[in-house]
């Protein structure tokens, strides 16, 4: 799927169907000319239900859809018999979609487990016939209920990707090209900021046919959580990782002063991911002797407060060690 084809936001507008009108009918026929109260009730309105589908991974087949109705119930008729129950409406969605209010920005609900379905908006209830409302001192009630109104609503669906190892890094740290190295993702890859625009996916396949998910985020820069560059817009995508792998180029300049940006720049977005395990990838190792990496070493074994490890995607080095730190951490 192309980067246009990545939609994780969209809002809509949902209706459910009115509840139908009770009946309020005397029953006559032949012989019978004062049978008394037969009216039926009326149907349930159509639920709109939101339902995960783990075949999906985007919003897109959502992003023309702004307006969702279901069914109305049908009204109650003579012999008691009830109105039919208007056409619930699904509305499918990936999972790690957030449902929120559009009016209030208030979360609704979550959509995080497969087959889970949950209703958005309630189909009014159908009115009762007038037999319900019989008694000793009112034998022929010619009045029944209508139907409650339907429930309207402005909503908006965000994705937020889920994987268990979420990429972090400034623009052209070679995520992407990590993400194509360990998985049969085809992410854009050239050598100029901002390559990747939209989130990528791939499966990491390590031992004994077993797998994780890892994500590709484009490039945060300073000042992401204020709105910068494409990071902000982004940033929930990492928000449901097990894991964060800051990736930190060889060639930096301060890889300490790299590594505190980004991490600082994930805590004014949400203090929580601070929580989140997290390890250092030094990339695009290639590029340094063993005198040079020794000395980096033992830099980076004072300054850095967290497991790192040196790869390089392009020479294929360090990342079977990768794969294994990760795999610790997310199975500790």
């Amino acid at each position: 799927m192309t980067e246009g084809n990545f939609v994780d936001y969209v809002k809509m507008q949902v209706s459910s169907g009115n509840g139908g009108k009770g009946s309020s009918h005397l029953h006559r026929e032949k012989y019978i000319a004062k049978g008394g109260p037969d009216g039926g009730d009326g149907g349930r309105g159509g639920h709109v239900i939101i339902r995960a589908n783990p075949n999906l991974w985007t919003l897109l087949h959502l992003k023309f859809k702004r307006h969702i109705r279901a069914g109305h119930g049908e009204h109650g008729s003579s012999g008691r018999s009830s109105g039919g129950d208007g056409e619930d409406i699904y509305v499918d969605v990936p999972l790690g979609t957030v449902v929120r209010d559009t009016e209030s920005d208030k979360i609704l609900f979550e959509i995080t487990e497969e087959g889970e379905e949950r209703i958005v908006a309630e189909g009014g209830k159908g009115g009762l016939g007038n037999w319900h409302f019989k008694s000793s001192t009112n034998q022929t009630p010619r009045y029944a209920q209508p139907g409650i109104p339907l429930e309207e609503k402005y909503i908006t669906l965000e994705l937020k990707v889920l994987a268990d190892v979420g990429l972090v890094g400034f623009p052209n740290a070679g995520k992407s090209t990590l993400l194509s190295v360990l998985t049969s993702a085809k992410p854009k890859i050239a050598d100029y900021e901002f390559t990747t625009l939209k989130p990528n996916l791939g499966i990491v396949e390590y031992r004994d046919f077993q797998t994780f998910v890892m994500a590709d985020i484009p490039g945060i820069i300073e000042g992401a959580a204020e709105g910068k560059g494409l990071g902000y817009y982004f940033l929930r995508h990492i928000e449901r990782n097990s894991i964060l792998l800051f990736l930190i180029p060889a060639d930096a300049k301060d890889i300490k002063k790299q590594y505190d940006i980004l991490l600082d720049e994930l805590r004014r977005y949400n203090p929580e991911m601070l929580d989140k395990e997290r390890i250092v990838a030094i990339s695009k190792c290639d590029m340094l002797d063993e005198e040079l990496k020794a000395e980096m070493k033992l830099e980076l074994d004072n300054e850095l407060p967290v497991p790192y490890i040196f790869i390089s995607s392009v020479a294929q080095q360090g990342l079977t060690e990768l794969k294994d730190m990760l795999w610790k951490s997310l199975n500790a």
